[in-house]
């Protein structure tokens, strides 16, 4: 019996094996392989949401009410804008995100100016904070 399966897992062992030679090495690779176009597509839909991130936390560090609480906190605005553009994607989307909600809660009610200007002056030095870190 314990030649039977030896001679078994032999068989079975050379039959992967010539099965593995037989196969081209080319159609294993190729299927994990990704396209030149859905590289361009992932790389357009990074680029896409890195602006739209830009865009926001600019526009948050920008408006008047923004301007007025940063030079209160002795923060200089300028140097608040000129930093969010040296943040790297995951930190720039984290508070980006933020800002939309500290925005959307403001404009539903569940924030006043004051909490506005704290979140606002958080992020802001955090901005700074990371940038400088970096």
């Amino acid at each position: 019996m314990a030649s039977f399966t030896n001679q078994f897992v032999r068989a079975l062992a050379a039959g992967m094996l010539a099965l593995v030679f037989v196969i081209p090495q080319d159609t294993l690779a190729q299927s994990h392989v990704v396209s030149p176009s859905e590289l361009q597509s992932a790389a357009v839909a990074s680029t896409q949401a890195r602006q739209h991130n830009l865009d926001t936390l600019q526009q948050f560090v920008s408006t008047p009410t923004a301007e007025k609480a940063l030079k209160s906190a002795h923060l200089d605005a300028q140097q608040v804008k000129n930093a969010v553009s040296q943040l790297n994607d995951q930190d720039l989307a984290q508070l980006a995100s933020r800002a939309n909600k500290a925005q959307s809660d403001f404009a539903a009610g569940r924030l006043s100016d004051r909490d506005l200007i704290i979140i606002l002056v958080c992020i802001a030095a955090l901005i700074l904070i990371i940038v400088a870190v970096r």
